[in-house]
């Protein structure tokens, strides 16, 4: 059975007047393919401090996924961890957590015994 992590940007907040970003909230998902399907999520909300003068700044309506995405991994990453093994931390978490569903499912039954 396959694990799988989907990362997602559920909704930003920004100033209409220059288009700067002051909120976004995420959320990472790890699914099971088989049947039951198994999940384990995280997410939350990054807060933002922009400068629209700055040449580096990316008004709301120019911005991409990916974009929005490394601001969030950048802003999980531990002291002396890049972006890069935040986002592969976040997402062996959720794969160990729907692993462990799994196995836990493999040794417990439910039901009565009447109905056997």
């Amino acid at each position: 059975m396959a694990i799988t992590t989907e990362w997602s940007i559920n909704n930003m907040v920004h100033v209409d007047a220059d288009g700067g970003v002051i909120l976004v909230y995420w959320s990472v998902v790890g699914r099971s393919d088989g049947d039951p399907v198994y999940t384990a999520s995280d997410g939350g909300k990054l807060k933002l401090e922009y400068d629209a003068s700055s040449p580096d700044f990316t008004p709301y309506a120019d911005l991409t996924e990916n974009q929005v995405l490394g601001w969030v991994w950048d802003s999980l990453a531990d002291e002396g961890e890049t972006a890069t093994q935040a986002k592969e931390r976040y997402e062996a978490a959720r794969v160990a957590k729907v692993q462990a569903q799994i196995d836990r499912a493999s040794t417990e039954s439910d039901g009565f015994p009447w109905n056997d």
